[in-house]
């Protein structure tokens, strides 16, 4: 678009005349209003506080006949009498390419100090529907990831979505900053919702490094922003990637964590409201994931969204409602098990819990043979590990085990990887049939 075709657009959406309401009451993080006629669920306003500083709000209730809002900011200087405006009943971001290796907030606004965006570009709706059902591509086809445990044991298809189960401090940002890094995905969009601030630096200098970030986008919203701005980043990071699919791009999109977005709306939904209902959440947290998930995966035109989401599992229980609710809505899940990583094991995936379910129909026969092999042998190790750690197991008692004890220790250090080290698909599967050719006749 050229200057004078995004200056008419912004002309034409500014309206001549502004409705205003007043703030009637705050409570906690809720804003009451009356006065605001013709608005709805989600629409965007702005609130003129005392000391100067307009606040964004958005709707996210009603009730008594008054309007609730919940600012993206902190409510210092909002009180009573102040003047509320309605400015958008459909958000939008308006996203251009020069978002590509910038840093950005939840609201789109570049916080990296590299100066502005481009004005204009197109206008993508923060809370879009997911692409008709009946018109996206299949997932097919493989797509590299550099990481050989996941190239191998998991393999990702193009348009696939994944999550990634794990609690802190178990890899689990180090193995995304890889998957950004050595992905064949030509576009890469992160978002860290609720993250510690600390570790936003931490996470672009160190582990996502320079030139993953030439090819990223970072939708950052720490966890000490209100829960809007936080809920926000996610729908920010979604409309970002959908714009570089509907350009035609292979896109990798991982979002930390689905849990904070869970959590931000558990928050929304008891301010406005809503009752809590399993282990404090509400329904509409359960309602909001499977809209936010579905709009990942594939396309209906060229362009696919490939989306890896972390879910903080507490306690590493797999079954807790919100890692429940996920596992049934991706197309498999990659479990981060802390003992792996007590033993320095990292990645520290653990390969019998995980799956892939594009993985029977994206390999070929024999990649598929060597990986039901591998998996043979780790499964019976895994159930006979107590018996031959302690000893209590004879050499040749039964041939699987004895198998299994000496092809263990080398599918365990396949298994690992150096985070600057990338592996090929190609590579992957080549190093792991090494492995297995000499027993792959029996």
């Amino acid at each position: 678009m050229t200057i004078l075709d995004n200056l008419a657009q912004q002309i034409a959406s500014e309206k001549l005349s502004k409705v205003y309401g007043l703030v009637e009451g705050i409570s906690g993080l809720m804003i009451s209003c009356t006065g605001i006629s013709g608005t709805s669920m989600g629409s965007r306003c702005i609130i003129e506080a005392s000391n100067g500083k307009n606040c964004e709000a958005e709707i996210v209730g009603y009730k008594n006949k008054k309007v609730l809002l919940m600012p993206f900011g902190i409510v210092d200087g909002i009180g009573p009498g102040n003047k509320v405006y309605a400015v958008s009943d459909s958000p939008t971001l308006a996203v251009n390419n020069s978002y590509m290796g910038r840093i950005v907030d939840g609201l789109g606004r570049p916080i990296d100090d590299k100066g502005k965006l481009s004005i204009g570009g197109v206008k993508m709706l923060l809370r879009a529907s997911a692409p008709l059902a009946s018109r996206r591509n299949l997932v097919e086809g493989k797509l590299d990831v550099g990481v050989k445990a996941i190239n191998s044991f998991l393999t990702l298809c193009d348009g696939q979505r994944m999550g990634i189960f794990s609690g802190s401090g178990v890899g689990k940002s180090v193995l995304m900053s890889m998957i950004a890094r050595y992905t064949e995905a030509e576009v890469v969009v992160i978002g860290l919702i609720g993250e510690r601030g600390r570790e936003v630096n931490e996470f672009i200098e160190k582990q996502l490094g320079e030139d993953g970030l030439k090819k990223s986008v970072v939708v950052v919203a720490t966890g000490d922003e209100p829960p809007l701005m936080r809920r926000q980043a996610a729908y920010t990071t979604m409309a970002i990637a959908e714009y570089y699919r509907d350009c035609g791009f292979k896109v990798m999109l991982l979002m930390d964590s689905l849990t904070r977005f869970a959590i931000a709306q558990r928050e929304i939904g008891l301010s406005a409201g809503e009752p809590p209902t399993t282990r404090g959440f509400t329904p509409s947290v359960f309602a909001e994931l499977p809209r936010l998930l579905e709009r990942a995966g594939p396309g209906t035109e060229k362009g696919n969204i490939t989306a890896i989401f972390t879910v903080l599992v507490e306690g590493g229980d797999l079954d807790e409602p919100i890692a429940d609710a996920v596992r049934g809505i991706v197309d498999g899940h990659i479990v981060l098990d802390r003992a792996l990583a007590e033993r320095g094991h990292f990645p520290s995936i653990n390969i019998l819990k995980s799956i892939s379910r594009m993985v029977p129909q994206c390999l070929t026969k024999d990649e598929y043979k060597v990986l039901r092999k591998a998996k043979e042998i780790l499964a019976t190790y895994n159930d006979m590990e107590e018996l031959i750690r302690l000893g209590a197991y004879k050499k040749g008692s039964d041939a699987k085990v004895d198998l299994a004890i000496e092809y263990y220790p080398k599918l365990e250090a396949f298994l690992q990887q150096d985070m600057t080290e990338h592996k090929t698909l190609a590579e992957s599967y080549a190093e792991l049939s090494t492995i297995l050719l000499p027993i792959m006749g029996d």
